[in-house]
């Protein structure tokens, strides 16, 4: 969010909305903040000095401050891009797809499961995000092939 953040004010003063909406097309839809994230990111980086937040029309304007282009000058080399869409150099995972699907899954079970199902599930989660890591860090679990081939075969045999 900073980064995005701080790269559409480079370009000028915007609104937060006017950064929710951009972030939006310039992701191609992919990426939309709340503003929940947003308002937030601008306090912080208010704080920061590196953006004024100035009343105007009932809404807040965010510029960068000569510390914030500064800021952005130095750094944005180092920067990946936030606004980034898939290209031909992608592998076709689709991770925002998958995490959908599992998030929906476990709004079912939250809603319709028994305590011993969402136990269950809060298990399964906690083993998921520490095994992510695992693989960030590149060390990924040994039962990880074992896992995926499960995953591939859905029958009674392959689990």
């Amino acid at each position: 969010m900073r980064t995005a953040i701080l790269l559409l004010l480079a370009e000028g003063p915007q609104h937060g909305y006017q950064l929710m909406e951009a972030i939006a097309d310039r992701s191609g839809g992919r990426w939309r903040p709340s503003p929940g994230a947003v308002y937030p990111t601008l306090s912080q980086l208010e704080d920061e000095g590196v953006l004024t937040l100035t009343a105007e029309g009932g809404r807040r304007l965010a510029a960068l401050t000569e510390a914030g282009r500064a800021l952005v000058e130095r750094e944005r080399a180092g920067w990946t891009d936030p606004f980034a869409t898939p290209g031909a150099d992608d592998d076709g995972t689709d991770l925002r797809g998958d995490l959908a699907g599992l998030h929906e899954a476990v709004r079912v079970v939250a809603r319709t499961g028994t305590a011993d199902q969402r136990r269950a599930v809060a298990a399964l989660l906690a083993d998921a995000r520490r095994r992510t890591y695992l693989v960030l860090a590149g060390e990924p679990p040994a039962d990880t092939a074992a896992d995926a081939a499960d995953a591939a075969d859905p029958s009674p045999e392959g689990s």
